[in-house]
């Protein structure tokens, strides 16, 4: 039970930064609604 949680905190470790990665690199559509990211989000910036 221990090794299927374990699994299940890193798939969920991995997908928040994929989604991370991807809010980085587009911009909101709107002008004033442009959602503050967290610290060290920059480092993932591919532009």
């Amino acid at each position: 039970m221990k090794n299927l949680s374990l699994k299940c905190y890193r798939v969920i470790a991995a997908m928040a930064l994929m989604v991370t990665t991807l809010n980085v690199n587009t911009a909101c559509f709107f002008i004033m609604h442009q959602p503050k990211l967290p610290e060290g989000a920059d480092k993932l910036r591919k532009f």
